[in-house]
């Protein structure tokens, strides 16, 4: 059901423009043979791949608190959805700042290596893979996909971000289509979400950061169902971050909710003249919502004020509104 691709950097030669990295198969990295010294990157993915899932956050500048730069240990970054907008730019700020393993999760095998052959030109110290997955809403794929990931190394950071936005009325005509809006944008997001934090948990250590949106902050007539979907995230996130918490675990759970951004997915509605936010801005800031470990980050922040307007009207002031 999945196919995964894994590309590992060589351990001390630069990658030549325009040459594509060997492949090897996914597995945990070995121990240093002895008498046998290793590249100062192999040292450090070993030092990751082998803490048991306790790696901890970079910090912007590429080092965690305290530590010589020898004693780094690289993040497993986790980037389901890798082919949307958001995730694509989110991955390149992520891959720039240290070495480090991504893994590029998507349904579209070409457009993904598309992004994967980009950030290794960008990060050729970054060890991209990539794993394609044909149905985002199977539960038996999501947990295999999951597994698979997980099998390279203990994921310390997850980015759940897929989506899909169709007109209102045509949900409206189609079921089916409804159906799909429902479970891509609601339901799926959350058993990935799931898959990940479960792990992270019994690992003791992690990020999950999960893309939702300000539509779900209240339904109205013009999107109704993607809100409904992307509702249904904000109430799982709320549920998950109070499993964690009541633990007394070290997992964050991290709700990203975008206004509109200037993305393919939003391409009609920028046609037809609504206010976007740069892809480039709107990831720059979930980043730094991931970083501080915030339960939930409206991006652009204005939107944190405007959804506060909106979730208090009264009905009868907001049902005469054409919203």
């Amino acid at each position: 059901m999945t196919e995964h691709k894994q590309d590992t950097p060589p351990a001390q030669n630069a990658a030549k423009s325009g040459e594509a990295p060997k492949q090897a198969a996914a597995a945990a990295p070995q121990a240093p043979e002895p008498g046998k010294e290793k590249s100062a990157w192999d040292k450090l993915h070993y030092a990751s791949c082998t803490s048991g899932g306790g790696a901890r956050l970079l910090n912007p500048a590429g080092a965690a608190d305290g530590e010589d730069d020898e004693m780094l240990h690289p993040q497993h970054i986790a980037i389901v959805g890798a082919t949307s907008a958001m995730a694509e730019h989110c991955a390149r700020l992520w891959a720039e700042r240290a070495p480090q393993r991504i893994t590029l999760i998507a349904r579209s095998a070409e457009r993904l290596a598309r992004i994967a052959g980009d950030l290794r030109v960008r990060a050729p110290q970054a060890a991209i893979e990539t794993l394609t997955l044909a149905d985002f809403c199977d539960a038996a794929a999501i947990e295999e996909a999951v597994a698979r990931t997980w099998a390279l190394a203990p994921v310390d950071l997850a980015l759940i971000a897929h989506g899909m936005l169709t007109e209102q009325e045509d949900c409206q005509k189609d079921l089916a289509l409804a159906r799909e809006m429902l479970m891509v944008n609601g339901v799926s997001p959350a058993l990935f979400a799931e898959a990940f934090a479960g792990r992270m948990q019994q690992a003791g250590s992690g990020a999950l950061a999960v893309i939702g949106s300000v539509a779900g902050d209240r339904g109205r007539k013009a999107n109704y169902t993607y809100g409904a979907g992307k509702g249904l995230v904000e109430r799982y996130m709320q549920g998950l971050q109070h499993r964690l918490a009541y633990a007394g675990s070290d997992v964050r759970a991290t709700l990203i909710k975008p206004g509109p951004t200037d993305t393919p997915m939003t391409a009609k509605q920028k046609a037809a003249g609504a206010r976007m936010a740069s892809v480039e801005a709107v990831a720059a800031a979930i980043v730094r919502a991931v970083d501080a470990g915030k339960a939930q980050a409206y991006v652009p922040g204005r939107w944190a004020l405007i959804m506060a307007v909106i979730r208090n009207l009264p009905s009868c002031i907001f049902n005469r509104l054409n919203v």
